[in-house]
């Protein structure tokens, strides 16, 4: 059986393993500038409800990031809000769910949307780009599906998401292992970008049902300062690991 702590490892020296002689380009406020693009939003439709659902996409992430009855939940990006319906039904009457996305128009079409469905139980919040703007201590899991490659300032977004996580809190993100440039993140990429900012990985796991991979992290250790982030390299695409059965 092969080890992939090893493959996770090895994918994380060659993300973060830069130039010593660099210069490291920061913003005003100390965060690094990132070695990579950002894609850019073409649309708040990754794919149709219903061609999800035949996949039984949200069932399967929700059911491997272990999404049950009275979790509070972040959906980041939430687009028209394909996540956020169905995190509000499994998280029932005693959960709940906060969907948020940075488009103005995007973010009033899924207020309406969850206020047609009745939808008690789902509050809809407009974020900014480098901050969602989240309750700190407050959720159990925050899902990033299919738009951590749209985020312009990734350190910054990050650290200023930290403080929301409850202490056993996770961070799942799904996204297609390739190129930021073809709206992906190589997940060597993503696990360096997370490590920068104080995130520890606990799994990464093949997900050709959301057409890619889940990988999911924890706050570890305190959060760094701002000027103590260093930033990852941009390494390209890399290879998911598959655990054998």
């Amino acid at each position: 059986m092969r080890n992939w702590g090893g493959v996770a490892a090895a994918l994380l020296l060659a993300a973060c393993s830069g130039s010593d002689g660099d210069q490291i380009q920061r913003d005003a406020d100390g965060f690094p500038m990132p070695d990579r693009p950002a894609a850019t939003i073409v649309s708040s439709r990754w794919s149709s409800e219903e061609a999800r659902d035949r996949l039984n996409e949200a069932g399967e992430v929700m059911n491997r990031t272990g999404i049950q009855k009275g979790m509070t939940i972040a959906d980041i990006g939430a687009g028209e809000g394909y996540y956020t319906i169905r995190l509000a039904q499994r998280v029932g009457a005693d959960g709940r769910v906060l969907a948020e996305d940075i488009v103005p128009a995007v973010r009033d079409a899924l207020a309406a949307r969850v206020a047609r469905e009745r939808l008690d139980n789902v509050s809809v919040r407009l974020g900014d780009p480098d901050d969602p703007k989240l309750p700190p201590n407050s959720f159990d899991r925050v899902l990033m599906v299919h738009m951590y490659h749209e985020i312009e300032k990734p350190y910054r977004f990050l650290w200023n998401m930290r403080p929301s996580m409850r202490p056993d809190g996770e961070v799942v993100v799904v996204d297609a292992d390739r190129p930021i440039s073809q709206h992906g993140t190589p997940p060597s990429l993503l696990q360096c970008e997370f490590a920068a900012v104080g995130y520890r990985m606990l799994r990464i796991e093949s997900m050709p049902s959301a057409g890619g991979y889940l990988a999911v992290f924890q706050p570890a250790g305190p959060r760094p300062d701002p000027e103590d982030i260093q930033p990852c390299s941009n390494p390209g695409s890399s290879p998911v690991p598959t655990p054998s059965a």
